[in-house]
């Protein structure tokens, strides 16, 4: 059955052949698994545009850089591959995180797209990427999902005074000032500790997971990136692929997971590249 609407319409479910960049993926860069939730319950109208078209950036950006890409649709209960043939692994955003997967009880206001199946197909997504060595880039939910891999908490609902997210009747997507921590991975990768960004989450970090480290905050103190203290590890809350926000930003964060994904895959056939950040 197709996910619907909260009025009843049936809403079309994504499919591959939305997302995939024109011409596909071909070529002898590295291989990233792609991992994205392109339906999850109580799609609209406007959430499903909103996938097709984050998903479709996130894909050509990748594409664009070099990269092939192994999409897996984690919403689908279905067997995937995350082995040694992959070369990093990418987390996109969907829909909240279930809060009793990390240990919340009590009624959270505003939640919307809960999947449990698809929280802990991602967890063991990660697992895999964890398990392989293999850099790895986490967007709004796939950072979330990345703290909780190394078991952190979620903060499950930033309350009615949001700044991080568009009001009622307004576009759920806003720019939104976050401060980077100078020495960390991102400063470097965006050359400059002030950025302005897309944001529309309502769920964010709360406990920071093992290995992990803050390196982003907004204005008011909530988590906008966490890193790994040794592996190429990076999770933004933010959303890069977003086409209304920086083109720049994007190419440079996305172009140093490849890179970094591209030096992975040397390093297993015997080889060794230093990426720039």
């Amino acid at each position: 059955m197709s996910p619907g609407a909260l009025d009843g319409t049936i809403i079309e479910p994504v499919v591959l052949e939305d997302v995939l960049p024109d011409g596909g993926s071909h070529g002898s860069g590295p291989l990233i698994a792609v991992v994205a939730p392109l339906n999850f319950p109580g799609l609209t109208t406007e959430t499903r545009d909103l996938i097709v078209r984050f998903t479709g950036s996130a894909l050509a950006t990748l594409v664009e850089l070099g990269a092939r890409v192994n999409v897996i649709d984690i919403s689908r209960d279905a067997p995937f591959t995350i082995d040694e043939e992959t070369d990093g692994v990418m987390l996109l955003g969907g829909g909240d995180v279930d809060p009793t997967l990390y240990g919340h009880t009590g009624f959270v206001d505003n939640l919307y797209g809960v999947d449990r199946g698809t929280d802990e197909r991602t967890l063991a997504a990660i697992d895999l990427g964890l398990e392989l060595g293999a850099p790895m880039l986490g967007i709004c939910r796939g950072s979330q999902m990345i703290n909780l891999a190394c078991g952190g908490t979620l903060i499950p609902d930033l309350g009615e005074n949001n700044p991080h997210r568009g009001g009622d009747g307004e576009p759920m997507f806003l720019d939104d000032p976050v401060v980077v921590v100078e020495d960390s991975r991102l400063a470097q990768i965006l050359s400059r500790s002030r950025v302005i960004v897309r944001n529309g989450h309502h769920q964010a970090v709360g406990e920071v997971g093992e290995g992990l480290r803050v390196t982003a905050r907004g204005v008011d103190g909530v988590v906008e990136a966490v890193e790994h203290e040794s592996k190429w590890i990076v999770g933004v809350q933010w959303h890069p692929e977003d086409t209304d926000g920086s083109e720049e930003d994007r190419r440079a964060l996305f172009g140093a997971f490849v890179e970094h994904s591209t030096a992975h895959a040397a390093a297993k056939r015997g080889q060794r590249t230093t990426p720039a950040v």
